[in-house]
């Protein structure tokens, strides 16, 4: 049996789909699957080891360019490669018009969320078959229980597995213990100031780790700089690509990130992860790994260098006593 997974977006998403695609592996190892994503995430999405084809849509860029005839070719160009592909089925794992126009393309047969489920009621009028999936459950688990439903297994949800993989080598920075503060998110009121982020490194090397960080855009270069700056041992990876970000992540002894993909990606390779969250609930879409915990700010408060290492230690060291 040939599936294809439809989900796009954001890299937040994307990830959080990786558990299920883990269950339907185990579970039904007759089947392959591919699948259908954002092309800035296509290197994530590759992450996973049961993943075949991965074809790319680029959405974001087409709907700036809807007139030109590029936009339309390479639309065009996705619909052949789907169709020719002879899906037998179509998961649509994001519940939105957008991604059900997308598996559309494809020529299968679709399934997903029901009206009561999807986050876009009219997205499951493009559905053949509809799985109801209560809305109150984190994104994982929900995306767990439709794979389930549309493939007929019970996913066991005692049980949190990615299934990912870090990529191969020995990049920079990933020797000896060491911690990546994440520092960048996509808005501004999700960021911790630049200050706190210097005393935590100041505290990690206090701890014997070496801070590292990365930016990918000129105002996230600012923030590394003035870390590395105030803090001389930390290493600060020029833009990378997401791939290469990853392959440092995945070896890393801990990570504090902010309310950002990077640091769901942290949580889904099973490290001591410590998300901060300032202006977002983490609720139903919150980092969820073994050694993941997230710090809320207070309403009107903050979140202090010292709580987020405290925090670090006490993840660590659950870490540390766990089986090898």
């Amino acid at each position: 049996m040939k599936v294809l997974i439809v989900k796009t977006s954001s890299m937040g998403d994307v990830i959080h789909t990786f558990p299920a695609v883990e269950d339907a592996s185990r579970a039904r190892p007759d089947i392959s699957f591919d699948w259908c994503v954002e092309e800035a995430f296509a290197g994530i999405v590759a992450l996973h080891p049961a993943i075949g084809a991965i074809h790319t849509v680029a959405i974001r860029r087409w709907r700036k360019h809807l007139l030109d005839k590029a936009t339309w070719r390479e639309a065009a160009a996705l619909r052949r490669r789907l169709r020719t592909s002879r899906y037998d089925l179509v998961i649509d794992a994001q519940g939105l018009l957008k991604s059900a126009l997308v598996a559309r393309q494809a020529g299968a047969p679709i399934a997903g969320f029901d009206r009561s489920s999807a986050r876009e009621p009219n997205a499951a009028l493009f559905y053949d078959v509809t799985h109801a999936v209560p809305r109150g459950m984190h994104a994982i688990e929900r995306t767990r229980r439709l794979f389930g439903l549309a493939l007929g297994y019970e996913p066991e949800l005692s049980r949190l597995d990615s299934g990912i993989v870090a990529p191969s080598g020995n990049p920079v920075g990933t020797e000896g213990k060491n911690a990546f503060l994440l520092h960048g998110t996509s808005r501004e009121d999700k960021k911790w100031p630049a200050q706190d982020w210097i005393e935590t490194a100041r505290l990690l090397v206090e701890q014997g780790m070496t801070p590292i960080t990365t930016w990918s855009n000129e105002r996230e270069k600012a923030v590394a700089e003035a870390i590395a700056k105030a803090v001389p041992s930390t290493v600060v990876v020029p833009r990378s690509p997401l791939a290469a970000i990853a392959a440092i992540l995945g070896r890393s002894t801990l990570v504090i990130g902010a309310d950002t993909g990077l640091t769901h990606l942290a949580s889904a390779f099973g490290l001591p992860t410590v998300a901060v969250f300032l202006a977002t609930e983490p609720g139903l879409t919150g980092p969820r790994g073994p050694y993941a915990s997230t710090l809320l700010a207070p309403k009107g408060g903050q979140v202090t260098p010292a709580e987020v290492m405290a925090e670090a230690e006490r993840l660590l060291e659950l870490r540390s006593q766990a089986p090898a």
